[in-house]
């Protein structure tokens, strides 16, 4: 199976994350907040985007200050409408359309450390590739505040019929998963497919998460 691997430098800005809801109720909702956007705000935006372009293109030559307010806040405004649409789909677009190589180099980039990626090309099962997004996003975050890491790995691989997901840090080790924790939510999720969460976090040593998702879940 083909591969990518590789450590991407980080700017200094916290990675978000979005969490993809199963519930039949609770898709159906989603799905009505989606409408709702998409025919509010998404295109508030958009129409604001479009006009702030236009008036760009009106200015005169020479006015450079302006023209660059103008291009941060057109660029502003497309950020926001990608970020509406994330937060109504629970997970980024890529990960649908391109699968969990693509979605995590950005998400590897935002990190303030450096994150080695080592993730399968192949494409897997859409509510695996949601739940190993998930735990990856909640692990990276937990690290980011809790665990002083100067450096973070992940991978995942196929072991016959387990997709296996971990994630490494340097950091100063400790983690628990206490009932109520992110932690324990990822626990959770993983369980939700048949799987298994495992975490070893001594202290002063790192941490070590590794998720194990049948394939056939």
């Amino acid at each position: 199976m083909k591969r990518v691997s590789g450590v991407l430098p980080a700017p200094p800005t916290v990675a978000g994350m979005t969490t993809m809801v199963d519930e039949p109720s609770l898709l159906d909702e989603r799905q009505r907040i989606e409408r709702d956007l998409h025919d509010g705000v998404q295109q508030r935006l958009s129409a604001l985007a479009c006009r702030l372009r236009a008036a760009q293109l009106r200015q005169g030559y020479g006015e450079e200050e302006i023209e660059a307010l103008l291009e941060s806040a057109v660029a502003e405004l497309e950020a926001a409408n990608e970020e509406l649409r994330e937060l109504v789909r629970g997970h980024p677009a890529v990960l649908t359309e391109e699968g969990l190589a693509a979605a995590l180099e950005p998400l590897a980039r935002r990190s303030p450390f450096p994150v080695e990626l080592d993730v399968l090309e192949d494409r897997l099962p859409a509510r695996i590739e949601a739940t190993a997004y998930f735990v990856i996003c909640e692990a990276l975050a937990n690290v980011t505040k809790h665990a002083l890491a100067s450096t973070a790995s992940v991978c995942i691989a196929q072991h016959a019929e387990l997709v296996v997901v971990e994630i490494v840090d340097n950091g100063i080790g400790g983690a628990q998963p206490v009932e109520g924790s992110g932690l324990s939510g990822l626990a959770s999720r993983v369980e939700a497919l048949g799987g298994r969460l495992r975490i070893e976090s001594p202290f002063g040593a790192g941490t070590r998460l590794l998720a194990e998702i049948p394939l056939e879940s």
